[in-house]
């Protein structure tokens, strides 16, 4: 009879890729890497390939509780990851399960569109993410595009000042913001994280050429599975980045659009960003 310790559990609540890519197929994949399980609760069907997203069938609201009820009745998770979740009515039931585990960490990443612009989520989407999670969240991870369309719908995106940006993000309730800068035109690729006291930590990894298909879910994956191992927000996101960097910069091209992160690929987890 097996006798191996359980690795700690992470519920992941995000759309199937078919791809491998992004979704919760990335969430497996980077959860099994490191060290934990994934319990994997679908949200929605997408057809998709490596270039685009050309469908989005969003599963029921029921069919998505009853999946997670039925695990979380069997099972004590340790962190939660939410991704894609493909309706409003998904959102809402989702929080409701949220609430009756407030202590159980969660990362929120916050997919509005692909990598390529396609528009994955609506205003209204948006508006019950902001609502009904944000207040539950231990960490969202928007990149700046996603930061600004969260915080200023109907603005000048471009002009909206990012360390603002986090701060209202938290003063929505979220208690920290992983704010990543990849869509920014600088050198270097700048990550920072905040509170509501402002900055806590800042990290740059060299910007690698090519386009990546779920260097989000990575990170967001990576985050959960260093949080529900039991480290602090400070180390587990300065950890989650440079694995997901190590992924990219071992990325692969097995189609004509993008690249795809390599999430088997060595790494050494003592590494430091400058």
């Amino acid at each position: 009879m097996p006798t191996a310790a359980t690795p700690p559990l992470v519920m992941t609540f995000s759309a199937s890729d078919p791809t491998g890519g992004a979704g919760l197929q990335a969430d497996l994949l980077t959860l099994a890497r490191l060290r934990c399980h994934a319990l994997t609760v679908v949200t929605a069907l997408t057809v998709q390939d490596t270039a685009g997203v050309q469908q989005v069938h969003a599963v029921g609201a029921d069919q998505v509780a009853a999946q997670a009820r039925a695990l979380l009745k069997e099972m004590q998770v340790a962190a939660f990851k939410i991704g894609l979740l493909g309706s409003t009515e998904n959102i809402m039931a989702i929080a409701r399960i949220l609430a009756d585990y407030p202590d159980v960490p969660l990362v929120l990443d916050p997919v509005l569109a692909s990598g390529r612009g396609d528009l994955l989520a609506g205003a209204d989407q948006r508006d019950a993410l902001c609502e009904l999670l944000l207040p539950r969240t231990t960490v969202l991870t928007p990149n700046s595009l996603e930061a600004r369309q969260l915080v200023h719908q109907q603005t000048d995106r471009e002009t909206i000042d990012l360390p603002a940006c986090a701060a209202s993000l938290i003063a929505r309730g979220c208690a920290y913001v992983l704010l990543t800068g990849s869509h920014e035109d600088t050198p270097d690729v700048c990550n920072t994280l905040y509170d509501k006291g402002g900055e806590i930590r800042r990290d740059r990894w060299p910007r690698l050429p090519g386009s990546y298909h779920g260097s989000g879910c990575t990170l967001a994956s990576a985050l959960a599975a260093y949080l529900a191992q039991g480290m602090d927000i400070a180390a587990a996101a300065q950890a989650a980045q440079h694995f997901t960097w190590h992924t990219l910069q071992n990325g692969f091209q097995p189609g004509l659009g993008q690249f795809l992160p390599d999430r088997m690929a060595l790494f050494d987890p003592g590494h430091e960003a400058s």
